[in-house]
């Protein structure tokens, strides 16, 4: 499916068209809401980001061939979700960070109560999307994002982070956290348009090696360019692979997770060229 189109251009147009998806799923005609409501629900999802989780939902189709209009609904649905999640964990409750994407936090630009409501709101948008999508098996795919999103996924994850500031966590305990926190969207992001459980083990490690380098960069990234605010986990005592590792084993442990997931790709052969390359891109990223 077009596999003479280079990476960075697959990716650019793959992640205007989830781009165009999302402000048409957040538009006044498709979303009627508070006008303040619906302000800061656009400031958090538009504009801004990487889009891996569409890419990837995009990435993932591919493997059955799918026409990308049939997930359309399902790649903005994994952004919604993302973004309800970093709106809820910028809150001073939370991880209290001001700043996200290049810009103020939610919060700061709407103040905590709005910011909580965008959250919420964001949350039952991604499920209608999964609802007015095309993809197989829409009721696998509610599944997915919902225990993704909940106490077994985001939100677990979350609670286990909040307790562990200040602790030492074993590699055991730091991975099974980050699976959950971070991983969990993000497999749900490759399997939900396929329902193909032979790519769970490339979700898997795709997931954590996000994690590893979004730790890595928080050490070696400058905060104007990685958009967040860079050396954070340190300053707030948070467990991290660089913490625990140190960088030069961080890093291999990044590496030794883009071999394992390009390995679980091999049976796919062709059809999974760009789950490849975005395995390349989430572990050579420098933002």
């Amino acid at each position: 499916m077009h596999s003479d189109v280079p990476f960075a251009v697959w990716s650019r147009e793959r992640q205007q068209r989830v781009e165009d998806v999302l402000a048409r799923a957040l538009s006044n005609d498709a979303m009627p809401a508070p006008q303040r409501l619906g302000d800061a629900m656009r400031y958090a999802v538009l504009g801004g980001g990487k889009r891996v989780r569409a890419l990837l939902v995009y990435a993932s189709s591919e493997i059955q061939r799918s026409d990308p209009a049939h997930v359309d609904g399902c790649a903005a649905a994994l952004e919604l979700m993302h973004a309800y999640s970093l709106v809820h964990d910028d809150l001073p409750c939370m991880d209290d960070d001001a700043l996200r994407r290049g810009k103020p936090s939610c919060h700061v630009a709407f103040g905590e109560a709005i910011a909580l409501l965008a959250g919420d709101a964001l949350q039952t948008r991604a499920f209608a999307m999964i609802a007015q999508s095309g993809v197989r098996d829409r009721s696998a795919a509610f599944v997915l994002l919902a225990e993704a999103a909940g106490a077994s996924g985001m939100a677990g994850g979350q609670a286990i982070d909040l307790e562990a500031t200040g602790r030492v966590l074993d590699l055991a305990e730091l991975t099974a956290m980050h699976r959950m926190k971070t991983g969990a969207v993000i497999r749900a992001s490759v399997l939900s348009p396929s329902d193909m459980t032979a790519l769970q083990r490339y979700a898997d490690a795709i997931g954590l090696a996000f994690q590893v380098v979004d730790d890595l960069l928080d050490v070696e990234g400058a905060t104007a360019v990685i958009g967040k605010s860079a050396g954070k986990d340190a300053a707030n005592d948070k467990p991290t692979f660089v913490s625990l590792l140190g960088l030069a084993a961080a890093k291999e442990r990044a590496e030794a997770l883009r071999a394992d997931a390009r390995d679980a790709l091999v049976p796919f052969g062709d059809r999974a060229r760009r789950l490849g390359e975005i395995a390349d891109w989430i572990v050579d990223r420098q933002f």
